[in-house]
C-alpha cells in the first residue's frame, strides 16, 4: 500500500494573507508553487513525513461560507500554553466563535476568513504530535468511515465508537485523523478537503483505482484539466489524489 495523507487544502480568497496567518500559528514555513497557492509546512521538513500534516491554500474567487465538515484542532501543553496561543492568534487576527459549543474547556475560534478551528486545553494523547493535534472531518457514521479511510490509508484505528473514530500513521508519529459524529447533513462541496498521494507518485492511477474498489466515487468540482484526479469518500466529502504536476 503506497497511499499517505499529506495535507489539508483550505479554498481562500487571499492565499497569501491567510498563509501568513497560519503559518504564524503554527511556526511554520511558507513557500508557493506558483500564483494563488501558498504551502505550509514545518521549517526543514521533508515532504512527505507522516510526521506532519502539511496545509495548502489555493485562491478561488468566492469560497463558500458554508458550515464546515473538516477543521483543525491545535495542541497545547499546559493551562498558560492554551491561553498565551490563544491570546497570541487573536493578535493574529483570529477571532472567537460559537459553533454551539456551550461551556468546555478548549477554545473555538475562526481564521481571518471565517474558517473554525479548536485551541484545545492539554491533553497526554497529543503531547507529540506537533502544533496539530488532530484534523476532524464531521461524518454521519464514524464506523464507515474508518472502514473508507482505514483501509485507503492504512493507518492504526486508536479509538471507535459510534460517536467518534481516531486514526494515526502507523509509525505512531503526526497529527491524529478524526472522524466525529454530526447530525449535519453535506449539502455544498467542502472548502476544507484533504490531500492524498502515492509513494512512489507514478502509482496515483493504480491507487485511485484501488480507492473506487473501497468504495471512493469520481467528483467534478470544476477542477479541469489537473494532473490531480477529485474523488469523494462514501459520505461525499470530496478530496484528491495528487500527481505529478
Amino acid at each position: 500500500m503506497t497511499l499517505q495523507l499529506v495535507q489539508v487544502n483550505f479554498k481562500a480568497r487571499d492565499d497569501s494573507a491567510l498563509g501568513r496567518f497560519w503559518a504564524d500559528a503554527l511556526g511554520w514555513g511558507a513557500s508557493s508553487e506558483g500564483p494563488g497557492v501558498t504551502n505550509l509546512e514545518p521549517v526543514g521538513f521533508n515532504w512527505p513525513d507522516p510526521s506532519a500534516i502539511c496545509v495548502d491554500l489555493v485562491r478561488v474567487p468566492d469560497p463558500e461560507t458554508v458550515k464546515y465538515r473538516v477543521h483543525l484542532e491545535l495542541a497545547t501543553t499546559s493551562d498558560a500554553h492554551q491561553a498565551e496561543l490563544v491570546a497570541r492568534l487573536k493578535g493574529l487576527g483570529a477571532t472567537a466563535a460559537d459553533a454551539g459549543q456551550g461551556h468546555v474547556p478548549w477554545t473555538v475560534m475562526a481564521d481571518p476568513e471565517g474558517n473554525e478551528f479548536c485551541v484545545l486545553e492539554p491533553r497526554e494523547l497529543y503531547r507529540d504530535t506537533g502544533p496539530i493535534a488532530a484534523v476532524v472531518v464531521a461524518c454521519a457514521d464514524p464506523r464507515a468511515m474508518v472502514r473508507f479511510w482505514g483501509d485507503a490509508i492504512d493507518w492504526d484505528v486508536h479509538e471507535l465508537t459510534d460517536d467518534r473514530a481516531l486514526l494515526r500513521s502507523v509509525k505512531g508519529v503526526g497529527p491524529y485523523l478524526e472522524f466525529r459524529r454530526t447530525a449535519h447533513d453535506k449539502a455544498v462541496r467542502n472548502r476544507v478537503h484533504l490531500d492524498v498521494m502515492s509513494n512512489p507518485v507514478e502509482d496515483q492511477a493504480k491507487e485511485v483505482t484501488r480507492l473506487e474498489g473501497l468504495g471512493a466515487t469520481r467528483a467534478d468540482v470544476g477542477q479541469g484539466d489537473v494532473p490531480w484526479v477529485v474523488l469523494a469518500d462514501p459520505e461525499g466529502n470530496e478530496f484528491c489524489v495528487l500527481g505529478r504536476g
